[in-house]
Order: structure tokens, then C-alpha cells, then sequence
């Protein structure tokens, strides 16, 4: 397989650049049901089938950093079944356009619909699926978040995927306004099996999920479309708007992704999902890796007491917890044991989340 050098990524990533300060750490990640779907769905770009009247859209989408409303509404919803997981995302967007047809090519040169899929809730080996008004598809394997040294799988592909756009106007046409454009999505869940005889459908649990939109200003030139530059011919920002906000301009921090719990009962608009404790003790670890991780970006060590991390009681709904920090040759482990489940949590050096009895 190909690997997409993390040189090259950091040049091209612009929709989830990994250099802007952090703004806002605190955000309380997203929550939706995905209940399992009764009728069967036809991938077909549209709303129609029945299935999909029976639950409710999320709320819509935010800026990256989670500081204002965008520019254009997005919302979407989810289903599930034994083979599939279903996305259906509805977006807002007076001009809709696209050129990218070659699959694999970076589809956020485009304006396009992400989502973001971390199984395990490790931070580690998740999927990135980014399609366009076109229905050009890019998917791809990432190892580790970029903060990282990772290896990134740019022709893994999803074998199996299906996905169908709805445009609601005419695409590529700037001669008239259109009322935006319609992604309807299913995933196997094979695809992200690990070994041939495991039981991955999420039943009954959840999955860290999250959800971008990408959108560029955009300039025509001879009558056709593309991202606008400035007056000295350097493009424009893009646009980056997302289902569970990340505080920064940064969607590979698996940590903050919203979740998805696969509910087996049948649907229903109630999406709501109460967050378990250790997932909030996890929160605590990840804001302590955080600040490690910076301190050695600028300083090439490690922090090496806990008060320099964090005070040295947490609470957590209502229950006191301590922090504890071990330094090693190789890095770090923070770690936390909680008082909910008996568990002890693990934060690595690598980012990596542990949990063991």
C-alpha cells in the first residue's frame, strides 16, 4: 500500500490544520442515538424512505472552534443495521459546485461532507470518508492523530461503500440560486473489522463519531467555478463546520469527536445520550496529555510533577479523583482510577488510551 508521507498531509491538510493555538478545550462533545433501522433504505441521495421520517436531524452543525453559527445550515441524521451505517446529511448552499472527479484526489479542495470514525475509543487507527457534490469519494486509514508520528493509508479504501447526492438546483450552474445539496451515506461495518472472525457491529454501545463541512468562497472564472483568491492570488481560507465542535481548527483530535450509541431499540425522535463517567475522567486525562504534549513541542522534555498538569484532586460528578503522572525513559503515563466502574484509566506519551482493571 501507498503511504501519504505526514510531510505531505500537513501541506495539503488546510481543512484541519494542526498549527492554530488552541482556543477552546472545554466543549462537551455531541451526543445522538442511532437507532436500528426497521424498513429497509434505498441509497439514493433522497429523504424518502420512511425510515428516515422516523428520526430526528441533529442539531446543526458549528464552527470548528464552536464560537458562532456558519454562514449556511447542515444537519444530519443516523440509522444503523446488521451490514450498514447510515448517514444522511442535508447542507444549505446557494451555489453548489464541484470538479473533482478522481477518486482518492483531496476532496476538500472542493466544498465536501466528512465523517470521521474512531471504533474503539483509543484515539488510535480511525477513518476519514470526505465526498462531494459529485459523489467523488476519499477514504482513508490514519494510524495516530497528527500529533504524532502516524502512518496514513490514503488507498484503503471502503469496500463496499455506498453513497448517493441529491442536488436540490443544478450543480456547476452560476446562473441560478440552489437551495443545496443532499449526501446519503452507508457503510459495512466489515470495513472496519481487525480480524476476520470479529463481532464489530456496535450493538447497544457507542462509537467516537464526528462530522465536517468544508466550504470555500468561491470566484468564476469564464463562467466556472473555483476557490477564490485574494488580490495577490493566494486562496482563501476554507470554511470548516462540524457536528461536535473542536475548539481548534484541528478535526484530528479523536479525543473531542462526538457519540454515536447504537441503540437496538426501534426508532423514535429522541436522540438524546447521557455520557458515561470514566468517558468525562478520559476528558480530564486528555486535557493533562494536552499540555504535556505542548510543553515538549517547545521544550523537547516532559513535565514531571502532576501539579504542573492539573491540581491534584479532580472531581468528577461529584466523586473525587487523583491524578497521577509517571515519567519513564520513553515518556509518559497519566492515569486515573475511577470510582464509577473500579477501572484504572490510561493516557500514553503516543496519545493512546488504555483501560484495565
Amino acid at each position: 500500500m501507498k503511504f501519504l508521507s505526514l510531510y505531505i498531509w500537513l501541506v495539503v491538510i488546510g481543512a484541519t490544520s494542526v498549527a492554530c493555538a488552541q482556543v477552546k478545550n472545554d466543549l462537551v462533545p455531541k451526543t445522538y442515538t442511532a437507532y436500528k433501522a426497521s424498513q429497509k433504505i434505498n441509497i439514493d441521495g433522497n429523504d424518502f424512505d420512511e425510515a428516515w421520517n422516523e428520526v430526528s436531524w441533529s442539531e446543526p452543525f458549528k464552527d470548528i472552534v464552536g464560537e458562532k453559527l456558519p454562514k449556511y445550515k447542515t444537519q444530519v441524521k443516523m440509522l444503523w443495521d446488521d451490514t450498514y451505517f447510515y448517514i444522511l446529511a442535508k447542507m444549505e448552499e446557494p451555489h453548489v459546485w464541484a470538479n473533482l472527479t478522481k477518486r482518492d484526489t483531496i476532496i476538500f479542495y472542493n466544498n465536501d461532507f466528512e465523517v470521521f470514525i474512531e471504533p474503539d475509543g483509543d484515539t488510535h487507527n480511525y477513518y476519514e470518508l470526505e465526498i462531494n457534490a459529485l459523489n467523488t469519494v476519499w477514504d482513508l486509514f490514519i494510524s495516530q492523530p497528527y500529533r504524532t508520528e502516524n502512518v496514513v493509508l490514503n488507498d484503503w479504501n471502503i469496500t463496499g461503500l455506498k453513497s448517493a447526492v441529491k442536488v436540490n438546483g443544478t450543480i456547476n450552474d452560476p446562473s441560478d440560486t440552489d437551495e443545496g445539496w443532499m449526501l446519503e451515506i452507508a457503510i459495512p461495518w466489515a470495513v472496519y473489522k481487525t480480524g476476520y472472525f470479529q463481532k464489530n457491529i456496535p450493538t447497544d454501545s457507542f462509537w467516537r463519531v464526528n462530522f465536517s463541512r468544508v466550504n470555500w468562497d468561491f470566484q468564476l472564472t469564464n463562467g466556472v467555478y473555483e476557490r477564490k483568491k485574494d488580490a495577490k492570488g493566494k486562496l482563501l481560507h476554507e470554511y470548516n463546520w462540524v457536528w461536535s465542535p473542536m475548539g481548534v481548527v484541528n478535526m484530528h483530535e479523536p479525543e473531542k469527536w462526538g457519540y454515536v450509541y447504537f441503540s437496538s431499540e426501534a426508532p423514535k425522535k429522541d436522540h438524546s445520550f447521557k455520557i458515561s463517567e470514566d468517558e468525562k475522567i478520559k476528558w480530564a486525562l486528555y486535557k493533562m496529555y494536552r499540555i504535556q504534549n505542548t510543553h515538549f513541542k517547545k521544550h523537547n522534555n516532559y513535565l514531571t510533577s502532576i501539579e504542573s498538569l492539573a491540581k491534584t484532586t479532580i472531581t468528577i460528578e461529584g466523586k473525587t479523583v487523583k491524578p497521577i503522572l509517571e515519567n519513564h525513559s520513553t515518556g509518559f503515563n497519566l492515569s486515573i482510577k475511577s470510582p464509577f466502574t473500579n477501572k484504572t484509566l490510561f493516557v500514553k506519551e503516543d496519545g493512546k488510551f488504555i483501560s484495565k482493571k
